[in-house]
């Protein structure tokens, strides 16, 4: 997933500009057929410490000494001053641009952020490498720069799987899609964004089961990291036996941040303790209060998750987010709380609703399609069910007095 989150400077595009006019001119072509010195590296950035670097990033470096070519191909930029934004961004119809910048520039920004560079030499003709930076200068041009942005199947990373894999033939596809992926798509989002608590539930919040089916190694390189990985055990066919695809492996800056795990940690006891502290609190302050404040907490929370519920369903059927389809989290964050928040003594079927979808969630976890939920149901489900209690018991039991029923609601 793309971690260049910025638009790009007027110098670079006067740089582009005059890149452009060089891989233009015939005489370049003629000589990277023939260059043996030129190169094409795979580069891949490590993750950072903001949330939207978690992923790591990659490009294509070219280098031709004889030319004066030494720039990374990157896809993964984007312009918050782009007309609707924000709305393209809710509707999941981003659109995300490529660019050349000068290697050193770009090394430079990364190390700034103290996120490693792994370099990968990749074993390619000098027509290949032709055919790539004709590729890659085609997709920089103002004319085709923009694409639409899907954060699984169509991101700076598989863009530039995509690139290498066009040169090779088919080759990359061809040995990686049969196998299975070890982990699914869901899996290297957790293990990725586990230092980010809210970005973590956020995400696990928001995606449907499309990202739990099982998928390819192919599939599995959204991840640059997962690329680097497979590129470097890739193999195929030159003056008649096998050989490796990369010459050269190298680490040109080594990061000191912890790296992700390499799977999914298990967090759901966490969140499970920290959602009953939260129902604990709840309780000793309605204890000591009015019964009108369990009242007013129990509504406001099944008002907050039957919006976010709204949010859920807005995803699935009136957006392009794919992934936010058949949530199974709208049995947690369901509209319908909007709706109980309010039914005037209809606390106790509230209570049996609340109690009732609880526990279709739970046999969820078992049952096609396997969604997996186990963080957003030990992080809100005993909120939920608190929520309803709350306002079932705050109607039989008057202020000051706990434990004294009384038959109507004051």
């Amino acid at each position: 997933m793309s971690s260049r989150y910025k638009s790009l400077p007027g110098l670079v595009s006067c740089l582009l500009c005059l890149l452009l006019a060089v891989c233009a001119n015939p005489v370049f072509a003629q000589v990277m057929q023939t260059a043996e010195d030129s190169e094409a590296w795979l580069v891949t950035y490590g993750p950072g410490e903001i949330y939207w670097q978690r992923f790591g990033h990659n490009a294509i470096w070219i280098r031709d000494p004889g030319l004066g070519l030494d720039h990374v191909f990157n896809f993964g930029f984007f312009d918050f001053r782009q007309q609707d934004f924000f709305l393209r961004f809710l509707q999941g119809r981003m659109l995300y641009f490529s660019a050349a910048r000068p290697a050193r520039e770009e090394f430079a920004e990364y190390i700034d952020e103290n996120r490693s560079i792994r370099a990968q030499k990749l074993d390619l003709s000098a027509q290949q490498k032709l055919r790539l930076v004709e590729y890659l200068v085609q997709e920089v041009r103002p004319e085709n720069r923009d694409y639409l942005y899907d954060y699984y199947d169509n991101n700076c990373s598989t863009r530039v799987r995509d690139a290498i894999d066009g040169v090779l033939g088919g080759v990359l596809k061809a040995e990686f899609n049969p196998i299975p992926a070890g982990q699914s798509l869901r899996d290297h989002t957790r293990r990725l964004t586990a230092a980010d608590t809210w970005l973590y539930l956020g995400l696990q919040l928001g995606l449907g089961p499309r990202v739990d089916r099982q998928v390819s190694r192919w599939d599995e390189m959204f991840v640059p990291g997962e690329l680097a990985q497979a590129v470097e055990t890739a193999e195929f066919t030159g003056a008649g036996m096998p050989r490796p695809l990369v010459l050269e492996d190298v680490v040109l800056f080594q990061s000191t941040l912890e790296p992700p795990p390499a799977s999914p940690r298990t967090l759901w006891p966490g969140y499970l303790l920290g959602s009953l502290g939260v129902v604990l609190a709840a309780w000793l302050l309605c204890h000591f209060t009015p019964r009108t404040v369990a009242r007013r907490l129990s509504r406001s929370w099944l008002v907050l998750s039957g919006l976010v519920g709204v949010v859920l369903t807005y995803l699935w059927l009136g957006t392009d987010h794919a992934v936010s389809a058949m949530n199974l989290n709208l049995l947690v964050f369901s509209p319908l709380w909007l709706v109980l928040a309010f039914w005037k003594r209809g606390e106790k079927a509230t209570l049996l609703i609340i109690a009732g979808l609880s526990v279709l969630a739970l046999l969820m976890t078992l049952l096609p399609p396997h969604q997996y939920t186990l963080d957003v149901l030990a992080a809100f489900l005993p909120i939920n069910l608190a929520a309803g209690l709350g306002l079932f018991k705050s109607r039989i039991q008057p202020a000051g007095q706990p434990g004294v029923p009384v038959s109507a609601d004051r």
